[in-house]
């Protein structure tokens, strides 16, 4: 054995395992308490989270009377604490108590328990066998309901609870004290309730015998003979604590030699290391030589799917030029009516010919009309769905061969992943070559960014070209909903089936512009006018006389405020507002455009018969003799609606309407026209 030795650092399971042993009652401690025979045992305000050491043994304490365990940190007390049949005090409160062992029922000289300031949520039932139980205390605790065994406690003379937290007993029992706690208790177990006083004489009379056997003139002899005892287990400690100190100088000598081999073994190691490295090397040159044959494969492979995503977009926009001069061929097709219609109004004034010769050929113009815009709706309704199905299938494919190049860039990742993975576990000892490899993969990572960066926003710009086109065929079909919704009310209205019904509608709605909007439209400038009729917006012009937009005021405004006015369509309001620009640029240089000639004739509605301004609501003497009710169109008109002043339904219609079948507003009172005969 070595006098001298190099006093080493205590380890980290050696400071561990002395924390431990700080939260612990030391073992010398239950030693002396079983040779000397203690009865009080005070342990209270530490940090112990367990009574009971390894190793050691309840029954060392068990003389114990006085147990106080008072502000530690105890979550659970042992299992068998029932040893401690003499322990009549037990303190356990402000700890950290989930739960009270079943044991606890065998300490049946137990007078005073208390366990206030626990996390306790209920008491066991062996409680009630403790039949010298007289103070009892588990106030600031969780425990909402008491055992009904506690009613076999006959010697309980005092018992602290929260009593506003309790359940059962009720609330108002708690509050009245122990005794009226006993008796509701005894009465639920069907017991008669006595007062402890007639209890406790033997609990008495047995703690004043316990206390005459603990005199100080007990016997010696045990003392001495245990005293031998402990001095042979002491001659035993030092002669292993001895072979200890040679096991130990054993060990040091191994772990010398243990030490040189590990210094040989990793020379063999840093040779091999080196090997493996040079090899790795190797290894990553040929991985980046295929791996960049197969981008530029990759790369040629994506330039031609790009070529001809351009083409297919080429046709797209081709397409969408085809509309559009669809749309102009229908621009001028109305045109085209406007000129028929006009021609026609001026051969009526040549020729003399009955009214009802002149009725009918109105008719045949008005259904011809009507038939030649429905057969035009139609054929671009079938192109339209053509051009929608062909766009689609366009798109899938595009989709199912960008899902296929991407798979293939997904199979061929994943092989460089497996070789990489490969390399890297070989090289995983050397720092510097993983952080030499991880820079190299970064560069490669940057570089497949880039181009992932380079086709979204290839994507993008694909994904607003879609949403224009998308944005003009939903604007197409509103218009065409709109239209629709229109002929469906006018259907509506409609009881009765007669066969000149629509012609009649579509009539009335061409006489029926009220005169002040006519006003308001001819004092629109001229070049106003001539520009919405170009940009085939003639339908907005009433909204633009109401308003009294100019040109002025269209180079102030914007295409929010063409919304807000009622011009629904996006492109239609770029439109505009270009086109408005480019004339208030040419009048600022040629100021003479501002100027009509002479003798030109401004675009308007078609022409009324050379007669005076007439009034909105029609005349009493002509509506008398022609006028018809709007609604059966059967009896005669007799009813003027106020404040309009229309004269179009009979007597029995108005009375369930509340606003003018002909200019919608309000009916405020209505009056009767009597015609004299």
């Amino acid at each position: 054995m070595p006098l001298f030795f190099r006093k080493r650092k205590p380890s980290e399971e050696a400071r561990k395992r002395l924390e431990y042993q700080m939260c612990l009652i030391p073992f010398g401690a239950f030693a002396t308490c079983k040779v000397l025979q203690k009865k009080v045992l005070i342990v209270h305000t530490n940090h112990l989270t367990s009574l009971l050491p390894k190793s050691c043994s309840l029954l060392s304490l068990a003389t114990i009377k006085v147990l106080d365990l008072h502000d530690n940190q105890l979550t659970a007390l042992p299992d068998d604490i029932g040893q401690l049949t003499a322990l009549q005090v037990l303190n356990v409160e402000r700890n950290q108590l989930t739960y009270l062992p079943r044991s606890i029922g065998n300490l049946i000289q137990l007078q005073t328990l208390n366990v206030k300031d626990n996390r306790l949520k209920e008491l066991p039932d062996t409680l009630g066998e403790l039949r010298s139980l007289r103070t009892l205390d588990i106030s600031e605790s969780e425990i909402q309901r008491l055992p009904q065994m506690l009613a076999h406690v006959r010697t309980l003379e005092t018992l602290s609870l929260d009593a506003s937290s309790m359940v059962y007993p009720p609330q108002e029992v708690c509050g009245a004290g122990t005794e009226a706690i006993q008796q509701f208790l005894c009465k639920a177990s069907g017991l008669e309730y006595y007062p402890p006083s007639q209890y406790l004489l033997p609990v008495l009379e047995q703690d004043g015998a316990e206390n005459s056997r603990d005199s100080p003139s007990g016997p010696t002899d045990r003392f001495s003979s245990e005293e031998v005892e402990w001095q042979n287990r002491f001659s035993d400690y030092e002669k292993r604590k001895e072979q200890k100190m040679l096991e130990k100088l054993e060990f040091e000598r191994r772990l010398e030699l243990g030490q040189r081999e590990h210094a040989q073994l990793l020379q063999q190691s840093s040779s091999q290391k080196d090997e493996i490295l040079q090899t790795v090397r190797e290894e990553q040159s040929r991985l980046e030589q295929g791996l960049s044959e197969r981008q530029r494969c990759l790369d040629a492979e994506r330039q031609r799917l790009q070529e001809q995503l351009k083409q297919t977009e080429q046709n797209i926009s081709n397409r969408i030029q085809k509309l559009l001069q669809e749309n102009q061929r229908q621009k001028k097709s109305s045109e085209i009516l406007k000129l028929l219609e006009n021609e026609r109004i001026r051969m009526e004034q040549l020729m003399s010919i009955t009214q009802e010769e002149t009725e009918n050929l109105r008719r045949r113009e008005i259904a011809s009309a009507m038939q030649q815009m429905l057969t035009e709706s139609c054929n671009s309704r079938l192109i339209q769905m053509a051009y929608e199905s062909q766009r689609q299938n366009l798109v899938q494919q595009a989709c199912s061969s960008m899902a296929e190049m991407d798979e293939r860039f997904q199979q061929i990742l994943s092989w460089q992943q497996m070789d990489q993975n490969k390399a890297i576990s070989q090289i995983l000892q050397e720092s510097a070559m993983q952080k030499a490899a991880f820079e190299a993969l970064q560069v490669k990572k940057d570089l497949m960014h880039r181009q992932i960066r380079k086709q979204e926003m290839i994507s993008e710009q694909r994904w607003v070209l879609s949403s224009l086109l998308q944005q003009l065929l939903k604007e197409k079909t509103q218009r065409e909903e709109e239209l629709r919704e229109i002929l469906t009310e006018l259907e509506a209205k409609s009881e009765t089936k007669q066969e000149n019904y629509w012609l009649i509608q579509y009539q009335r709605l061409l006489n029926q512009k009220p005169l002040s909007l006519k006003l308001q439209e001819e004092g629109l400038e001229r070049q106003l006018v001539a520009l919405l009729v170009e940009l085939s917006a003639e339908h907005y012009l009433p909204i633009f006389a109401h308003h009294r937009i100019s040109l002025d005021m269209l180079s102030r405004m914007g295409p929010g405020d063409l919304a807000k006015v009622g011009v629904s369509e996006a492109g239609l309001r770029h439109q505009i507002l270009r086109r408005a620009q480019e004339l208030l640029d040419a009048t600022r240089t040629r100021p003479e455009l501002l100027k009509p000639p002479q003798g030109e004739v401004l675009p308007t509605a078609p022409e009324e018969r050379p007669e005076a301004v007439r009034p909105s609501a029609p005349c009493a003497e002509v509506e008398a003799q022609t006028s018809e009710c709007v609604v059966c169109l059967e009896r005669e008109a007799q009813m003027i609606f106020l404040n309009c002043g229309h004269v179009c339904c009979c007597q029995q219609c108005c009375q369930p309407l509340r606003t003018c079948p002909l200019c919608r507003q309000d009916i405020a009172q209505r009056l009767r026209i009597y015609h004299s005969r």
